[in-house]
C-alpha cells in the first residue's frame, strides 16, 4: 500500500525513490511487523486469558509441562497480523508471488483457529478432526498449485523445481507436480505444528527459516545475482523478500513473549500458517527440495514421531525414545526446556548456513 501510494511521488520527492528498492521495504516490513507485535501482544494476551482460552495440558506429556496448563493459546492470531499487515503496507501488491503467500497464510491460519477454538471454546480435547484438517490442506495445495501454473508469468513453473548442488539438471515431475505441492504444503504445515511443544522452539527455528528463503528469495529475483551463483532466474519472485521480512519481524516479536517461560502459545493459528507459508515461498522459487535442509530440525521432529510409532506398533510397544517428538525426549533425559530450546535454535542456524552453501557449491 505505501509502494503504490508513495514510490509514484519519486519523480517530485527524490527521497520516496527508497520505496523502489526490495532491500528497504523488507527492512520496513520487518520493523513494522515487530512494533505490531510488541504493541498487540500484550493487548491479545489480556483478551485470553479473559475469555478462559488457556492452554489444556495433558498427562501423557512431559510433567514439567503441567505448569503450563491455562497459558493463553490462540497467539497465532498475533503472528497472523504481524504477517499480513506489514506485506499489504511494504509489499508491491500487484505482484502475484506475494498475493498467493498471503493466501496460502491465511487460509491455513484459518484453518489452525478452527482447530484451536474447537479446543479452547467446545471443549473438544482433540480440536478439528484430523480428515477435514488434511481435507483443507490438500484443497489448499491443489488450488495454489493450479494458480502457480495458470496466472503466473508463462514458462516459469512448468513441472520442474530445482536439485541442491546441482546447477544444471532439474527434477522434472510432469503430472506429479500438482500432487508434490500438496506434499510439500500440507508436509512444512504439519512439521512446524508437530515441532510447536515447547517455548520458542517453532517460532525461532521458523525465524531462520524465513531469513534463509528471503536471502534465497532476493538473489533469484535478481538477473545478475542469480546468473552468478547460476541458480534458475525467476523475475518478480525479489518480491517474496518483503513477505519473509514481515515473518522474521512477526516471529521475532511474538518470541518477546513467547519465550520461556511463555506468556502465550502460537496454538495450531500460528503453526500451521507458518508451516504453510514456508511451503509455499520454496515452491514459488523453485527450492521445495531445500526444505529438508533449511528445516532440518523439523524433518527431524517429524522422523522421531513416525520412528516412535512404527517402533511401537512393529516391535511389541518398545520404545525408541522416551517422548516424541524428539525435543520431548530430551527434556525427559533431563534437559531444562529452555536448553534444549536453544541447542535446536543452533542446530537449525547451521542448517540455515547449509542451506544457503547450497547456492555455490554447485
Amino acid at each position: 500500500m505505501l509502494y503504490h501510494l508513495l514510490y509514484p511521488l519519486a519523480n517530485d520527492i527524490s527521497g520516496l525513490n527508497l520505496f523502489r528498492y526490495i532491500t528497504f521495504r523488507t527492512a520496513g516490513a520487518a520493523v513494522t511487523a515487530i512494533i505490531i507485535c510488541l504493541v498487540l501482544g500484550p493487548f491479545f494476551i489480556r483478551m485470553l486469558r479473559r475469555y478462559n482460552l488457556g492452554e489444556k495440558i495433558y498427562s501423557d506429556g512431559p510433567q514439567s509441562h503441567q505448569k503450563k496448563a491455562g497459558t493463553p493459546t490462540m497467539g497465532g492470531l498475533i503472528i497472523l497480523g504481524g504477517i499480513l499487515v506489514p506485506t499489504l503496507l511494504w509489499a508491491d501488491l500487484s505482484n502475484v508471488f506475494v498475493l498467493l503467500a498471503m493466501m496460502v497464510t491465511l487460509w491455513l491460519g484459518l484453518i489452525g483457529y478452527m482447530d484451536d477454538y474447537l479446543k479452547t471454546v467446545k471443549g473438544q480435547p482433540k480440536g478439528m478432526v484430523a480428515r477435514k484438517k488434511l481435507f483443507g490442506q490438500v484443497a489448499l495445495g491443489i488450488v495454489f498449485g493450479l494458480l502457480l501454473l495458470y496466472i503466473t508469468p508463462a514458462n516459469l513453473f512448468d513441472g520442474t523445481t530445482g536439485i541442491p548442488f546441482l546447477k544444471n539438471y532439474m527434477l522434472v515431475l510432469g503430472p506429479l507436480y500438482i500432487p508434490f505441492i500438496i506434499l510439500v504444503i500440507t508436509g512444512s504445515s504439519n512439521a512446524v505444528n508437530l515441532t510447536d511443544g515447547a517455548d520458542g522452539l517453532a517460532i525461532g527455528l521458523s525465524a531462520l527459516c524465513f531469513l534463509t528463503f528471503g536471502g534465497i528469495a532476493y538473489v533469484t529475483g535478481r538477473l545478475d545475482f542469480s546468473s552468478y551463483l547460476q541458480i534458475e532466474y525467476l523475475p518478480g519472485t525479489g518480491e517474496l523478500t518483503v513477505f519473509c521480512g514481515a515473518v522474521v519481524g512477526s516471529a521475532l516479536g511474538f518470541l518477546w513473549f513467547n519465550t520461556h517461560p511463555a506468556e502465550v502459545f502460537m496454538g495450531d493459528t500460528g503453526s500451521l500458517a507458518l508451516g504453510g507459508a514456508l511451503g509455499a515461498v520454496a515452491i514459488m522459487l523453485k527450492k521445495e527440495l531445500l526444505l529438508v535442509i533449511v528445516g532440518g530440525v523439523f524433518v527431524i521432529e517429524v522422523l522421531s514421531v513416525i520412528i516412535q510409532v512404527l517402533s511401537y506398533r512393529y516391535r511389541g510397544g518398545r520404545r525408541v525414545f522416551k517422548m516424541a517428538p524428539i525435543h520431548h525426549h530430551f527434556e525427559l533425559l533431563g534437559w531444562p526446556e529452555e536448553k534444549v530450546v536453544v541447542r535446536f535454535w543452533i542446530v537449525g542456524a547451521l542448517f540455515a548456513l547449509m542451506t544457503l552453501a547450497t547456492l555455490k557449491v554447485r
